[in-house]
C-alpha cells in the first residue's frame, strides 16, 4: 500500500481507459419503457448498464435531457465492490458520454491508484447523468428525476462501499444535506450498505495545498481508510467461504 510519502504525486494527472460495451439483450427495447419523471422506474427494470444508457439517451425525466448531447451513464466494472457517484457531467463528459474524464476525472483515477484500487475495482457514474448547462450545480428536481437511475445501477453493481463524492451526490442520494466539510470521511450506513462522503475531485483542483489538514490531506487518509475497509470486508467475505 502507498505511503505517506506518495502523497506528492497523489494528484497529477492520468488518461481513463473506458471498457468496450458488453451485448445488449435482444429483446431490450428501450421505447417500451416510458421517461416521464411522472412514472417510475421499477426496481429490475434495467439488466445491464447498455439497456440503461440506450433509455437514458432518450430521456426528458427533467429538462437536462433537452441540452446535453449524450447521457453519461458510467465506467468502470459493473460488478465492482465500490462504486462512486459524481455530482454531474461536465463538458468533456458530456461529449465523449463517460464520466470523470476530465482533470477531475483523472486526478480520481490518481487518487485510487495511489492504494492500488485499478478500474476493476469500481464503477464510477453521477446523480445526473445530463450535463447541467454551465456545469451548475444539480437542482433537486433534476437530481429526483434521475435518482430511479442510480437505484438501478446500485442494485446491478451491489457494491460493498459506496463513495459519494462532494455534496450533491450525498444529498441526492441519502438525503443528508449537511455540508460535506462536516461529513467527509465518516462512514453512514445507508440500505444496509456502507457509504463514505469524500471530496469532489474538483473542489481538491481549486485547493492544491497539501498541509496537513488542508482538502487534498484529508482525502488522502480517507482513500486509505476505504482501502483498509474494502480489504476487511474482503477478508471477512472470504473468511465465511
Amino acid at each position: 500500500m502507498a505511503t505517506e510519502d506518495d502523497q506528492m504525486e497523489l494528484f497529477s494527472a492520468i488518461a481513463a481507459n473506458p471498457k468496450p460495451a458488453a451485448a445488449l439483450d435482444p429483446n431490450f427495447d428501450p421505447e417500451l419503457i416510458p421517461t416521464s419523471a411522472k412514472v417510475p422506474v421499477l426496481p429490475g427494470t434495467y439488466g445491464s448498464m447498455e439497456e440503461m444508457s440506450l433509455h437514458c439517451n432518450r430521456c426528458h425525466r427533467c429538462d437536462l435531457g433537452a441540452t446535453r448531447t449524450y447521457a453519461v451513464v458510467g465506467r468502470g466494472n459493473p460488478q465492482a465492490p465500490i462504486l462512486i457517484v459524481g455530482e454531474g457531467p461536465g463538458q468533456n463528459e458530456d461529449e465523449t458520454g463517460l464520466p470523470f474524464v476530465g482533470k477531475a476525472g483523472q486526478l480520481l483515477d490518481k487518487i485510487l491508484e495511489s492504494v492500488k484500487l485499478t478500474e476493476a475495482d469500481v464503477f464510477i457514474c453521477n446523480i445526473v447523468k445530463c450535463r447541467p448547462p454551465g456545469n451548475r450545480t444539480p437542482t433537486q428536481d433534476e437530481m429526483d428525476a434521475c435518482r430511479p437511475y442510480l437505484l438501478e445501477q446500485i442494485r446491478m453493481v451491489d457494491p460493498q462501499i459506496i463513495l459519494l463524492s462532494g455534496a450533491s451526490a450525498v444529498r441526492g442520494l441519502i438525503g443528508d444535506k449537511r455540508g460535506i466539510t462536516k461529513i467527509r470521511g465518516e462512514w453512514i450506513e445507508w440500505e444496509g450498505r456502507l457509504c463514505m462522503p469524500v471530496f469532489h475531485p474538483a473542489y481538491l483542483l481549486r485547493n492544491p495545498s497539501r498541509e496537513k489538514g488542508s482538502p487534498k490531506w484529508l482525502m488522502w487518509q480517507d482513500i486509505q481508510a476505504v482501502r483498509t475497509k474494502l480489504d476487511q470486508l474482503q477478508q471477512a467475505s472470504a473468511n465465511a467461504d
